[in-house]
């Protein structure tokens, strides 16, 4: 096993922002928050169960066909007023 490996890495732009507003809000180090991400990045999901939370919305209030006669009603009124 390899214990501390020590490299040099360029980070793009957008990644050394993200690196540097993660070490302001959790107040971790430079080498804790890139150990994070690659830790996050580089462990398999194979596994790893994915779960969508859902909401009741209730009962609709109007049907596809009242739908459809709204978005028509939006066509047209765009191409009467631009």
């Amino acid at each position: 096993m390899m214990h501390g490996m020590r490299t040099t890495v360029t980070l793009d732009p957008d990644v050394a922002d993200q690196v540097a507003r993660s070490m302001r809000e959790q107040g971790a180090s430079f080498k804790e928050v890139v150990n994070q991400g690659l830790r996050r990045g580089l462990i398999p999901t194979a596994g790893r169960r994915f779960r969508q939370r859902t909401y009741d919305l209730g009962a609709p209030r109007f049907g596809a066909g009242d739908a459809n006669h709204a978005a028509d009603d939006l066509d047209d009124a765009h191409i009467l007023h631009g």
